[in-house]
């Protein structure tokens, strides 16, 4: 399932993959899934056919509120309306499709999931841990740095990813980007923390997989309500976090100049057309 929504995201959020990619999303899940698990025939024929449905319903349901919601951003933008309850919206809303993407999907890949032999699901939670061990490698290396020095690759990365939409930020820009950056409040071993909760939770459902006639009703359950693996305090911070999100772009977005202006429109404008291109 990660593999699915990874290649979306990638595929709805870069934009500059083509309508060539989207219309070879299948390879790009199987290069994906490899780094996981190997599929035997009889599993990955089934997984063909899902996964052309999934692609089909994809295309025909998703893609379409997709084109909506951008279309509905470059307005407010024209209009200067985007304020921080707007942006907060969109992102709602951005992760609402994450979620129709998953509910979609999740039953299917239970039933898959049913089928995995033991070899197979020892290779598949042995990769997840690998990817948890680079993960604490890479929180490790963070925590060794100095706060101000954490705090300024955090700013850098905001006014990097704002400089890719609207171009060379104003001092003014920066300043709020430097405001901001100060509120966000770490999530990183939270993360973590719960990724292992709900890979446990995984690992021990696996285990009755032979026996457990609910098992895949179980294992739908855990695919759709992974809030249920999450701290409390992850959650609250996940959700401050996203309130200083909103409030962050909704400033940047009040000081645009005509020609930032320009160039968001022009980007926006590229990823309406992509999404076009995607539905044929």
């Amino acid at each position: 399932m990660r593999a699915l929504l990874v290649s979306f995201s990638v595929l709805f959020l870069a934009s500059c993959s083509s309508k060539l990619a989207y219309n070879n999303l299948d390879w790009w899940v199987y290069w994906y899934m490899d780094d996981y698990i190997e599929l035997r025939d009889e599993q990955e024929e089934k997984f063909d056919d899902y996964l052309e449905n999934w692609l089909s319903w994809h295309k025909t349901s998703e893609l379409k509120r997709y084109q909506a919601q951008l279309t509905e951003v470059k307005d407010q933008i024209k209009k200067g309306s985007l304020d921080s309850n707007s942006v907060y919206e969109h992102l709602v809303n951005a992760r609402t499709h994450w979620e129709r993407v998953r509910d979609e999907v999740s039953p299917e890949l239970a039933e898959i999931a049913k089928t995995l032999d033991d070899e197979q699901v020892v290779t598949l939670f042995a990769a997840l841990e690998k990817d948890n061990k680079e993960e604490e490698e890479e929180r490790q290396d963070a925590l060794d740095k100095s706060e101000e020095q954490r705090l300024e690759e955090r700013i850098e990365r905001i006014e990097e990813t704002v400089r890719e939409r609207i171009g060379k930020l104003t001092s003014e820009q920066k300043q709020i980007v430097s405001t901001y950056a100060t509120q966000f409040i770490p999530t990183g071993d939270e993360w973590l923390t719960y990724r292992r909760n709900i890979q446990n939770a995984a690992r021990k459902l696996f285990v009755t997989r032979k026996f457990n006639d609910n098992f895949e009703t179980e294992l739908v359950t855990l695919m759709q309500n992974p809030d249920s693996y999450k701290s409390e305090i992850y959650k609250q911070s996940s959700a401050h976090n996203m309130t200083v999100t909103a409030t962050l772009i909704s400033e940047v977005f009040s000081t645009l100049t005509d020609k930032q202006r320009e160039t968001l429109i022009k980007n926006i404008d590229e990823l309406i057309d992509t999404v076009e291109n995607f539905r044929g």
